[in-house]
């Protein structure tokens, strides 16, 4: 989850009945949906020596103090391990994941019923997942091809707050809302809901 530290496990199995003598050299960048690499957050080497059938496990952290200021919006972070068994002439196996960190922050509540003509208020709640405050919040919410723009007080680390947000629907049939959230540490975290509004 974004704002929080990932934690990954690297399994290295040896399915040889002789012994294994395994480096392993990993990587971790910040990429763009394209793969293009932004940064690199993280670069580490072990050796590994794996008895006939035997597997072993390495744990890999990246705290997010490492990957936060050079996450792009794609939320995309790319690992790769290097693992060469010694004593075989160079054999290399290269394994690769890329993850994508999820966003937790926008919740919107809507009332068990949505009548035409009449006024709802809907509830949107959002969230700093971060271990720091951020500021400058911007709210941007989109209904029936218009956007409303409201500026939010700061938020404390980790804090949750909530705004009421209230409309008329003009017309029966479904209803999408957007909800753009951004601040000054990361933009664009997005929420949305099909709204279904009932016949008067």
């Amino acid at each position: 989850v974004f704002g929080k530290d990932i934690n990954l496990i690297l399994v290295l199995n040896n399915l040889a009945s002789d012994h294994k003598s395994i480096r392993v050299d990993m990587s971790a960048s910040t990429i763009l949906y394209t793969r293009r690499a932004v940064a690199e957050i993280l670069k580490a080497a072990t050796s590994v020596e794996l008895g006939p059938k035997q597997g072993k496990h390495i744990r890999v952290k990246i705290p997010y103090t490492h990957y936060g200021k050079y996450l792009t919006t794609d939320k995309r972070i790319q690992v790769t391990a290097l693992c060469e068994i010694m004593r075989t002439n160079g054999l290399k196996l290269l394994v690769e994941k890329t993850i994508i960190l999820e966003d937790t922050n926008i919740i919107i509540k809507l009332p068990r019923r949505v009548v035409v003509n009449r006024a709802v208020s809907l509830e949107i709640s959002y969230a700093n997942p971060l271990p720091e405050p951020v500021s400058r919040c911007v709210l941007l919410v989109t209904l029936m091809n218009q956007q409303v723009k409201i500026n939010l007080a700061r938020l404390a680390p980790r804090e949750r707050s909530k705004i009421y947000f209230e409309f008329t629907p003009r017309r029966v049939g479904p209803l999408q809302l957007q909800v753009d959230f951004s601040c000054d540490k990361f933009s664009h975290v997005k929420g949305f809901v099909t709204i279904a509004v009932a016949p008067a």
